[in-house]
């Protein structure tokens, strides 16, 4: 091979299998393609990952350039394909996100804001409302399974959870359904 092979020269060695002579049309072309994709991605490490993904796809069907000398259009084609595919994909999650997004509820407090402020009033509890409201209401106890634990007659279980959870959503400041 001579110093300085043509684009038509590096295929053909390619395509008998020359792993050198396509490392050399990938360190020819690679600055190009790499700078036409960052403008055109407008982000550097996609464009860097795009314009690796144009040379493993060159190199997996380089048997289908049908012109050798059209080389460098046909990497700079299969790049633009690339970059539509990366934008599809990325308006295709922007759409996926907004719509998730409007589903949720906007009022609802964030699950741990949730769970804070949930402690925080049970702090607020005595000790034995506190102990059958976790039990009754937050464990799925029954008042006599609760009462049996606690050693308090099954009237005061049943008043302490009625009184706690009347206590926690005043604290809480939700609806009482």
């Amino acid at each position: 091979m001579t110093a300085n092979p043509t684009d038509a020269a590096l295929v053909a060695a390619a395509r008998s299998g020359s792993d050198r002579a396509f490392a050399r049309l990938v360190d020819r072309h690679q600055q190009a393609v790499r700078s036409f994709l960052r403008r055109v991605c407008g982000h550097e490490a996609d464009a860097d990952d795009l314009a690796q993904e144009t040379f493993l796809a060159a190199w997996t069907s380089l048997r289908t350039l049908k012109t050798a000398a059209y080389l460098k259009t046909w990497l700079f084609s299969i790049a633009w394909r690339k970059a539509k595919g990366l934008a599809r994909s990325a308006s295709r999650s922007r759409i996926r996100d907004t719509a998730w997004s409007e589903m949720q509820d906007k009022t609802a407090i964030p699950q741990t804001e949730a769970n804070i402020a949930l402690a925080q009033a049970m702090a607020q509890l005595n000790g034995d409302q506190r102990a059958a409201v976790a039990l009754c209401l937050a464990g799925g106890w029954s008042h006599g399974d609760a009462a049996s634990v606690l050693d308090l007659p099954l009237g005061t279980v049943k008043s302490h959870v009625s009184r706690g959870r009347a206590r926690l959503v005043e604290i809480l400041g939700v609806d009482d359904d």
